[in-house]
């Protein structure tokens, strides 16, 4: 997909795991709505032994844990309760309210993709990109990161123990990762 902003024509492409310059930009800089996708269940499920998750389950840690950075955010207040350096506090606090929209689709067979393109066909989606900030910097993503972690022991917790979905995650969040794992088994 081509995308024309202030006459600079970008070729960009949504992959799990993007890059963190792009995941940064989100972050911090201009506002850009985001759609994730994610997949419930793996064309190539692997699980290495001694490994807690599926190589597949640890993609869709980062799945869950983007979409809430962006719409929570983190304050300076939180940064301070978790002890981060004052120093630090300023690149690590984020504001959260960026749009984002995750879908879930059952795998990636033909159909499900075709939906998915018929989907998009129908949509127009341009939005800015590449405004005044360090894409190099690192701390918004680092946000997602840590709630993936949160996201990956609970993801843990359930395929092991079958524990419920914690409170720990937004509703939509709990919801979406409730039917993920009804659905990947």
């Amino acid at each position: 997909m081509w995308v024309l902003i202030d006459s600079f024509r970008l070729r960009h492409l949504f992959l799990i795991p993007c890059a963190h310059s792009f995941y940064q930009l989100m972050h911090q800089g201009r506002v850009i709505p985001a759609e994730f996708i994610g997949v419930c269940k793996s064309q190539n499920p692997v699980k290495l032994a001694g490994e807690e998750v599926s190589s597949h389950d640890e993609l869709m840690s980062n799945f869950f844990a983007q979409p809430d950075a962006l719409a929570m955010g983190k304050t300076k207040e939180e940064c301070a309760a978790e002890g981060i350096s004052a120093d630090l506090q300023t690149h690590m606090m984020f504001s959260g309210n960026r749009p984002s929209m995750s879908l879930l689709i059952p795998s990636h067979d033909p159909f499900e993709l075709g939906r998915l393109l018929a989907l998009y066909e129908h949509r127009v989606a341009v939005q800015g990109f590449v405004w005044d900030i360090n894409s190099f910097d690192q701390w918004g993503v680092q946000l997602g990161k840590v709630l993936a972690k949160t996201v990956r022991d609970q993801l843990v917790a359930t395929r092991t123990t079958g524990a419920e979905v914690s409170g720990k995650f937004n509703p939509s969040t709990s919801a979406l990762m409730k039917h993920y794992m009804s659905s990947s088994e």
